[in-house]
């Protein structure tokens, strides 16, 4: 079934407009820069983003990962930030899979430990949120997180994302597969 959703930025646009920095109030979201590799290293050396995102990398895959970004820009398939306080790197968030034609795309998001509980990932998540229904045009953004994760889900529900489900055993973490909460807000939701 064809989708009801236009997008303000139709596909096939955004390799041709910059990717933009995002304000957030006291936090910014930029794109990743080459001098960002030690914020990188630090987040994916963190037992706790490990757990969750399932991953660590040496500086050569931390150049590789952010260089990544500006392709998938332009090949309209996802699009990463950094989130900056103060002029520091203290987290990321990106939207992981970006579908313009069908207006829906997927959040991912991490906090640096020294800057948790301070509300960083929910005033990214907001800020990239409104900015993705009124510059990109999307319908709906979802969230998900593995249901062992209640900071995460805290996040979502607080940034107005509604819990739409439980998705079994959908993702592989270290310690074996989850179950992954699903969250969702639409541009309706206001």
């Amino acid at each position: 079934m064809p989708s009801l959703a236009t997008p303000a930025v139709p596909a096939g646009a955004l390799a041709d407009i910059a990717q933009p920095e995002i304000d957030a109030g006291e936090l910014r979201l930029r794109p990743w820069r080459a001098d960002d590799r030690e914020a990188v290293l630090a987040g994916y050396a963190d037992p706790d983003i490990q757990h969750w995102h399932c991953r660590s990398m040496n500086a050569l895959e931390a150049d590789a990962w952010i260089a990544a970004w500006s392709g998938r820009w332009k090949g309209e398939s996802g699009a990463g930030w950094a989130v900056e306080r103060d002029g520091v790197v203290v987290g990321q968030i990106s939207l992981r899979r970006i579908d313009l034609a069908e207006g829906l795309a997927e959040v991912s998001y991490w906090v640096l430990p020294a800057a948790r509980g301070a509300g960083v990932a929910g005033r990214a998540l907001g800020a990239l949120t409104r900015w993705s229904f009124g510059t990109l045009g999307l319908h709906r953004i979802e969230v998900a997180h593995s249901t062992a994760n209640p900071a995460s889900c805290a996040v979502a529900e607080r940034a107005g994302f509604v819990l739409e489900g439980t998705k079994r055993g959908e993702a592989k973490h270290a310690d074996g597969w989850h179950d992954m909460h699903l969250h969702a807000r639409l541009a309706s939701d206001g």
